[in-house]
């Protein structure tokens, strides 16, 4: 497989994003024309530098309004198409992209469409270059591909096919399957973006809210593998305009890109009964089934270690060869640790997870190039591997025990015997991100762990909407939701969004927090209106609003079951929450989540 970005997809000069693109792996690029006039190199030097790097040029884009219109226009039309085809032998490129008329089209007339295509495609021909004809979904009387392959039919000319774009195809919900009917040899280009379902006009969303495959909303797989049937064998191109890609390190972003097409490869593969050779599946992933650990990381943990202890964690003992520290409660296992760590307020800093297949996610990590968590370990040690996800959080995977501790717990000595709990496990971790890598976060997750996002939310704070999105494994073994704060606040924390928390799991959460009263533990308070609001809402008796308003719990209710859950004070950039779910209900307690926000701010 052939793999191509535009680059309009990323931030810097042309020649930034040539050694971006390189780097990342891609094979080829389309050169955006803006990039180009905004770069001070000649085109002869853009060419040679991409043929240093090794990448082809392989579309230039894009050449607007040749077509549907009065012969006056297209007489210009042609002084127009002379110069780019002029350029575009200088550059080395072969194939222009040609969107459908939006801005001068006024003769809604297929036969007329064509015959201008074909003449454009006579002079193409003279220099050497092909025409790859587009419908944009906002094109004044072609926004359908259907249309734009009718024209290219009568035109009948063999430099001119047509472009098929899935964000201009899905966006309008037009059927894939007349794909089939194109043949391979006159798709002459495929360009590739993801979406999340919106309800705005399309030229905004197109220019705003594209994303990289298996990021949105769009069936990709189902697209592309049409696209492989019908005999296509160019380059998979991303085209992706997003306002973040844009403000955002061209490497990086290039590197993100360059995985959302090999993860759109395996799915591809995967889905076709009689998929090409050229086509590679990725190794199969083993979806967690747990939260193994998490882990908490400080210059003094000392803080932590109170506020467990209140809760009725367990000091498990210290780490025979690191500064490091094990509490537990049942299956909840919390890391504190204080190495390397000077100047750090508390934080969490990785989470581990339980799969069936440590070695097949560790090879799929590894085809999927993400950045790789390094941890020191002795010949005894047990061997965690890991990987750094885009908001930094380092996430390492273990094979699950058969039974019991899993192994690396008995590498922490002289702690006390466990004591008993009502808290049996991790029931989420939310994971606070950057706003710039929510959305590369969401593909580290769903590519290398096959989570799936359930659900999205907006969740209103005192500093404004904070978006949430969660992603869980087959199963509900393990919840991550991704959060990302207002822009303000992310600013004013100089780009980290909200502080993280852990939530566990609990049999009986008023036992739990009836305990670690006892303790003298210290909940996050909450105001008397959120429990007037409870007795409003839900028909409780006034003994258990009484009882709720006296532990500082909160409570939700939905068709399936209920959740009572409470938290506790942010400490550094973390704090805890303690959950009962009570049969089947699967949210968080959005209800809450606002007077949560609020009562942190407050402190």
């Amino acid at each position: 497989m052939r793999t191509s970005m535009a680059t309009v997809c990323i931030s810097g000069t042309l020649a930034d994003k040539l050694h971006a693109c390189a780097e990342a792996g891609f094979d080829g690029v389309e050169i955006f024309e803006p990039d180009l006039l905004a770069a001070p190199e000649s085109p002869e030097e853009i060419a040679a530098l991409a043929g240093r790097l090794g990448l082809s040029l392989d579309l230039y884009q894009p050449m607007r309004d040749v077509e549907g219109v009065d012969e006056e226009i297209f007489a210009s039309v042609l002084r127009r198409a002379e110069a780019k085809f002029r350029l575009m032998n200088r550059l080395g490129i072969d194939l222009v992209l040609c969107c459908s008329n939006v801005a001068t089209a006024t003769v809604d007339d297929d036969d007329v469409s064509a015959d201008q295509l074909r003449r454009l495609g006579d002079l193409a021909a003279g220099y050497g270059i092909r025409i790859a004809f587009e419908a944009l979904a906002w094109g004044r009387f072609v926004d359908d591909y259907r249309r734009a392959w009718r024209i290219v039919e009568l035109a009948d000319h063999p430099a001119v096919g047509v472009c098929l774009d899935s964000f201009h195809i899905l966006s309008r919900g037009h059927d894939p399957a007349a794909i089939s009917g194109i043949p391979g040899e006159k798709i002459f280009f495929v360009q590739l973006a993801d979406a999340p379902r919106l309800s705005m006009d399309v030229l905004s969303w197109s220019r705003h809210h594209r994303l990289f495959p298996g990021e949105g909303d769009f069936d990709l797989t189902d697209f592309t593998a049409r696209i492989v049937d019908a005999g296509y064998t160019g380059p998979w191109s991303l085209e992706v305009f997003n306002d973040t890609f844009r403000q955002t390190d061209a490497r990086r972003t290039a590197r993100h890109a360059r995985r959302s097409l090999r993860w759109l490869e395996d799915a591809v593969s995967r889905a076709m009964p009689d998929a090409p050779a050229e086509l590679q599946m990725l190794p199969d992933s083993a979806a967690p089934s747990a939260v193994d650990f998490v882990e908490v990381k400080a210059e003094d943990t000392s803080a932590i270690e109170e506020l467990l202890g209140q809760l009725g964690f367990t000091p498990r003992g210290r780490h025979r060869t690191k500064p490091v520290t094990l509490w537990t409660a049942s299956d909840a296992r919390v890391v504190l640790n204080e190495q390397h760590a000077r100047g750090w307020e508390p934080r969490l800093a990785a989470i581990g997870l339980e799969v069936d297949d440590a070695e097949a996610v560790d090879l799929r990590m590894r085809e999927l190039g993400v950045p790789r968590a390094y941890r020191r370990t002795y010949a005894t040690e047990e061997r965690l591997d890991g990987a750094i996800a885009p908001d930094g959080t380092e996430v390492y995977w273990a094979q699950a025990a058969d039974e019991g501790d899993p192994a690396w717990v008995q590498e922490f000595e002289h702690g006390e015997p466990e004591l008993p709990t009502e808290i049996t496990g991790v029931d989420h971790v939310s994971l606070s991100q950057p706003w710039d890598a929510v959305e590369e976060a969401t593909l580290f997750y769903t590519a290398g762990f096959a989570l799936r996002v359930d659900s999205s939310t907006d969740v209103p704070g005192p500093q404004g909407l904070v978006a949430s999105r969660v992603l869980v494994a087959a199963g509900g073994g393990v919840r991550l939701p991704l959060n990302v704060a207002p822009p303000i606040l992310a600013a004013e924390r100089a780009g980290v969004a909200l502080p993280q928390h852990v939530a566990f799991v609990c049999a009986d959460v008023r036992a739990v927090a009836r305990a670690a009263r006892e303790r003298g533990f210290a909940p996050l308070e909450m105001p008397a209106n959120y429990y007037d609001d409870i007795a409003a809402r839900f028909a409780l008796s006034e003994a258990e609003v009484d009882e709720l308003r006296e532990l500082h719990l909160g409570y939700d209710q939905d068709a399936a079951g209920e959740y009572l859950h409470f938290y506790t004070r942010t400490i550094g950039e973390v704090f805890f929450e303690f959950v009962q779910r009570i049969d089947a209900y699967a949210g968080f307690g959005a209800g809450t989540a606002p007077v949560r926000l609020t009562a942190q701010g407050r402190r």
